[in-house]
């Protein structure tokens, strides 16, 4: 079989959503195959039950691998959670070529040095991404590789996560049955989906809304400056409407999908919505208005954290395209609109993009965005100028594990590739 197949798993706080896809030789990516299983081995995008989040990778898996055709070896997992933290870093080597040309060794090296910041012991770091390098004094320089100097600096974005978050991640995969080709930070992966390149190179802010973290990345002269995970998300508008009204979880998630509204003055008939009551209660009954009065505070602070750090990015100011809202959360009605009120800038809904075949229709939801990205990444590493991922990927379709060691070196020199992006 000559198509490259690769296979990205979202692991998320209420949902495990796996994509099986491929490109052809024009390049045009082809969704083969989707699954979907309910998630609840998660709080607050972490594992924090390692039985209950196999069993509903092996779900998603297994429904994705039927409706594919295919059986699936390896999988390209997103990773997320309140222990994400990200900082700018900066490197500085000396070229010690004869004719002082800067070789692709010369730019790994540098990288190599950017990494070698002081880390407590529980945490690794998982990308490392150029922002721009430095050629003897000269900045703004996208691709130093070619170039003659002495002196070669780098800025980096590094993006840092608990090991332990990490290693349960890998370990579930494992325990399901699957190897880890790769592991990717979601608002990253989300981003290669949802972004246009006109976006990212103007200044624009996804604002992933999941069930357990909105995930935020800021990207300015098509690189990302700044990352971010709040724990606060749709989950805890469901608690809200569960605790106003005074009704089961299920419930009120029911009635969030299907009558809920981000903005009361977005209501235009204000019917009545019909409550069955719990242990033989009589049945309960309230207005849209009431139940968008419960939903718009939360989302209203969803998005004064998310305005927060943005704020703290720095890069407030320089987002031309404004933000663009993903995520199971940004599915509420009015979610744009009360983000251009509490942000003060355009909004739009994002849905996954760059896909031309197969399933479209079955993954062009914002709730998807995060595992179509990890698809993109695998079949297109152009996006970020790493090497051929999906060769390795498929490559090894068939065969023995890859050690740790050796897996997080490959993941390691992947990383060091970025800067063909810039």
């Amino acid at each position: 079989m000559n198509e490259r197949i690769v296979v990205g798993v979202d692991i998320g706080t209420t949902k495990v959503c796996a994509v099986v896809a491929s490109a052809d030789e024009a390049n045009r990516v082809n969704i083969l195959g989707v699954g979907v299983a309910e998630s609840d081995g998660l709080n607050r995008g972490v594992v924090v039950n390692i039985d209950k989040t196999v069993a509903s990778l092996q779900a998603a898996l297994h429904e994705a691998e039927r409706t594919a055709g295919i059986q699936v070896r390896q999988v390209i997992v997103g990773i997320a959670g309140d222990h994400i933290q990200s900082f700018q870093s900066r490197g500085v080597i000396t070229i010690s070529n004869r004719d002082g040309e800067i070789t692709r060794r010369d730019v790994e090296r540098l990288l190599e040095d950017t990494t070698h910041v002081a880390l407590p012991a529980d945490r690794e770091i998982l990308h490392v991404i150029p922002q721009e390098f430095i050629v003897d004094g000269q900045d703004g320089v996208a691709d130093p590789v070619g170039m003659s100097g002495v002196r070669l600096e780098a800025n980096v974005h590094i993006i840092t996560g608990l090991v332990s978050a990490a290693k349960n991640v890998y370990r579930c995969v494992e325990k399901a049955g699957y190897e880890v080709a790769d592991l990717v930070l979601e608002p990253l992966a989300s981003s290669f989906a949802v972004l246009h390149p006109d976006e990212k190179e103007i200044g624009v802010a996804l604002i992933d809304i999941g069930g357990g973290t909105t995930d935020i990345a800021v990207f300015e002269d098509n690189t990302i400056r700044h990352t971010g995970v709040i724990a606060v998300a749709g989950n805890k508008v469901t608690d809200d409407i569960r605790k106003g009204l005074g009704i089961m979880r299920d419930q009120a998630e029911r009635l969030k999908c299907r009558f809920g509204v981000a903005m009361v003055d977005l209501i235009e008939e204000d019917e009545e919505i019909t409550i069955p009551g719990i242990g033989g209660r009589p049945e309960k009954r309230i207005s849209r208005s009431t139940l968008a009065q419960i939903i718009q505070p939360r989302m209203e602070e969803i998005l004064e954290i998310a305005a927060i750090e943005i704020k703290r990015s720095g890069y407030a100011r320089h987002l031309a395209a404004g933000v663009v809202l993903t995520g199971g959360g940004a599915l509420i009605p009015g979610t744009a609109e009360l983000a251009a009120d509490v942000l003060g800038m355009e909004a739009r809904i994002g849905s996954p993009m760059g896909i031309s075949g197969g399933m479209v229709a079955e993954v062009s939801d914002p709730k998807f965005s995060t595992a179509v990205g990890l698809v993109l990444y695998g079949l297109r590493p152009e996006l970020i100028g790493a090497p051929g991922l999906s060769q390795e990927v498929h490559a090894r379709s068939v065969g023995e594990s890859m050690p740790g060691e050796m897996l997080l070196r490959k993941i390691a020199n992947r990383m060091k590739a970025w800067f063909n992006e810039l």
